[in-house]
């Protein structure tokens, strides 16, 4: 018989697991997409967004409209930011990266220019530029991987806000728990040996090792198709 699972019961989309995104502040990307034109954007405040690990910038565009950028390190309410090719190479200014020096720290990149920003957004991180070609930027990211984005893709100089945020200890699993609770999280995490047999085919039989099987057929139904999936073959490989 099969069985609800947790994960599927996320991944439903129901109010109990959804994300409370009435409280965000909004999306930290930049502004429109104006690769000829230089920019000015004002720094209004630094907000904490609890959808975001990283602060955020409540900044002013010349024509008025308002958004949210990742904050850099350093960075004070009342200063201004530029954006475009023609930006300086202070921290928090946003160029392409064609215009961007090679082993400058840059943060928050687009994967596609326009999109706003994908990568390299968490608190304290930051990415360098390795090599500049016509058709391509070489960019080393945290990660230490390096990979290709397309010359006009954006990018801030510096590195993001909040470094040393995990330093922190949390002390009590109460923390924990508020902190997850803020975004909606699963915490904590339990494994399926330890549920009750109704929660989980791995559970029941009051002890934490079962010594159950954790192969499912390919045939299996849903609640049951959990642990390896068909699997070609299992355990350590002899020689």
């Amino acid at each position: 018989m099969g069985k609800n699972l947790i994960q599927q019961a996320r991944g439903k989309g129901g109010p109990r697991y959804r994300s409370p995104s009435f409280r965000f502040k909004g999306k930290a990307k930049y502004g429109k997409f104006q690769p000829d034109r230089m920019l000015s954007l004002m720094v209004k405040d630094i907000v904490h967004c609890p959808g975001h690990y990283a602060p955020l910038l409540a900044v002013e565009y010349e024509d008025g409209t308002q958004g949210y950028v990742i904050a850099p390190d350093g960075m004070r309410s009342g200063e201004k930011l530029s954006m475009g090719a023609d930006a300086t190479m202070s921290a928090g200014n946003i160029l392409p990266l064609k215009a961007i020096p090679e082993g400058t720290a840059v943060y928050n990149i687009e994967s596609n220019p326009g999109d706003g920003g994908k990568f390299v957004r968490c608190p304290g991180t930051f990415a360098k530029i390795k090599a500049r070609f016509d058709d391509k930027v070489v960019i080393e990211l945290p990660s230490k991987k390096e990979k290709d984005f397309h010359p006009e893709c954006r990018a801030s100089i510096g590195e993001v806000a909040g470094f040393g945020r995990k330093d922190k200890p949390f002390f009590k699993a109460g923390n924990m728990f508020y902190r997850k609770r803020a975004r909606n999280k699963l915490w904590p995490k339990v494994c399926g040996v330890s549920m009750n047999a109704v929660d989980h085919p791995f559970g029941g039989k009051s002890s934490h090792v079962k010594g159950r099987p954790t192969q499912a057929p390919r045939s299996a139904p849903p609640g049951r198709k959990v642990g390896k999936i068909a699997p070609k073959r299992t355990g350590l490989r002899k020689a």
